[in-house]
């Protein structure tokens, strides 16, 4: 096999993304991976585009053959992937939590502060936790954000930790959010390596870079969102990590948009069987009336509420 072709959008959180996965790999297997930058509908907008044409974009490159290997944020990716593709698994994890810039904590913000967000969870979160904040919609990329939050009158932003450290910008946090009350989104933090589910070679060479942990927990938080049908109006936290013993602890929220109410659960499950584990915390919740909010929240969101 020659130079192994990693498929990546243009920003330059997925090229640090792809850079972080071409260096170990070009070590691990001998080969000499090349990075391709694969245009999408959603670079150059303004207002960030939908996700789902970022990683459409991506996965019609890998089935054309003009890319080995998709590099991405595993958040992005939807519960189904495209026909004759699949999931390679994922290298070590970086930090999952949210972060707020701007502040040293939200408690530090006063009553009526105005406070960012791209995501619907975190928005939900914030309101559930202080509902005295003004929480607007903030689009565009990690850079993009941080100008706006010194540019906008903007008091805080929150953001995902692992974006902003492997841009270099972690001096740029005030506070880590808990990811007890803020639940990551599933995937947050870790990178998906996809690749067309017969092409043996790039599993091969691919196999030494990943990580046990972060593919485990990856299979884990991506087995609730499927279980409960979430889709990207809909706020949604999961959060899996290795509890020793051969365990997993996964934690999971869901809520609506307003932060007027919400569910949450937390269970240990097998190591050996993460995506059973999902299920699991998945039909715990929608018993305490998680399907019931989801559909509240897909409601709120077509209303534009």
């Amino acid at each position: 096999m020659g130079a192994l072709r990693i498929g990546t959008r243009g920003s330059a959180l997925a090229l640090a993304q792809a850079e972080y996965v071409r260096g170990p790999l070009g070590v691990q297997s001998g080969l000499e991976p090349e990075i391709i930058v694969v245009r999408v509908s959603g670079d150059g907008d303004a207002h960030g585009g939908e996700k789902s044409r970022w990683v459409d974009a991506i996965e019609d490159a890998l089935l054309a053959g003009d890319i080995d290997l998709a590099v991405h944020s595993a958040k992005d990716v939807p519960g189904e992937l495209a026909d004759d593709l699949t999931l390679l698994g994922a290298p070590p994890r970086a930090p999952a939590e949210d972060v707020l810039c701007g502040a040293d904590g939200l408690d530090e913000l006063p009553a009526g502060a105005t406070v960012g967000t791209s995501s619907v969870r975190r928005a939900a979160q914030l309101r559930a936790v202080r509902a005295d904040l003004d929480v607007v919609t903030l689009t565009g990329n990690v850079d993009t954000r941080l100008r706006k939050l010194a540019t906008h009158r903007l008091d805080a932003i929150v953001v995902a930790r692992a974006g902003l450290q492997r841009l270099g910008r972690e001096s740029e946090i005030g506070a880590v959010l808990d990811p007890a009350r803020f639940v990551p989104a599933p995937g947050q933090g870790t990178l998906a390596l996809e690749a067309r589910a017969d092409d043996a070679h790039v599993a091969e060479a691919v196999q030494p870079i990943l990580d046990a942990d972060a593919s485990a927990c990856l299979l884990a938080e991506r087995a609730v969102a499927s279980a409960l049908d979430a889709s990207c109006h809909t706020p949604l936290g999961a959060y899996a990590s290795p509890a020793g013993c051969g365990c997993l602890g996964l934690r999971a929220w869901v809520g609506l948009p307003d932060g007027s109410a919400w569910v949450a659960d937390e269970l240990l499950g097998g190591f050996y069987d993460p995506a059973a584990l999902g299920a699991r915390v998945a039909e715990r919740m929608s018993a305490a009336g998680a399907e019931e909010l989801l559909r509240r929240a897909e409601e709120m969101a077509g209303s534009g509420v």
